[in-house]
């Protein structure tokens, strides 16, 4: 395989698959020191405000990948439409951008809102195939 016979929902596929790093890293930004990669986890339970909705980020970040990598196989196995699988795949990553902004934030109604819109598009790329 090369990376030209990569299609721009896979490489979404990619792109989503380090959202939860990016999560992580801005949690752990100017504050986790050598001493706390002993114990991440202990960390990571005692970080409130902005850090633990970071960490939080991170998680559904995970939780949401299995469903995402999921859809964008199965649409390419069904033969769906290229153009709309990458659009929509697109859609999920941005949506998912805006979503761990919006959890750092601590903007609770906003972020579910984006959450609910970022499951429908994933719906919508499971079920596109023809």
């Amino acid at each position: 395989m090369t990376f030209s016979s990569l299609t721009i929902a896979y490489w979404c596929v990619f792109i989503a698959c380090g959202l939860p790093y990016l999560a992580a890293w801005i949690a752990k930004a100017g504050s986790f020191g050598p001493r706390d990669n002993v114990q991440p986890r202990d960390w990571a339970a005692r970080q409130s405000g902005w850090r633990a909705r970071a960490n939080g980020a991170q998680a559904n970040s995970f939780e949401g990948l299995p469903f995402f990598i999921g859809a964008v196989i199965i649409a390419h196995q069904l033969g769906a439409a290229q153009a709309r699988l990458d659009m929509l795949a697109a859609a999920y990553v941005v949506l998912r951008l805006v979503y761990i902004a919006l959890y750092i934030q601590g903007l609770s109604a906003a972020r579910s809102a984006v959450w609910a819109l970022g499951f429908i598009v994933n719906c919508a790329i499971l079920f596109i195939a023809p």
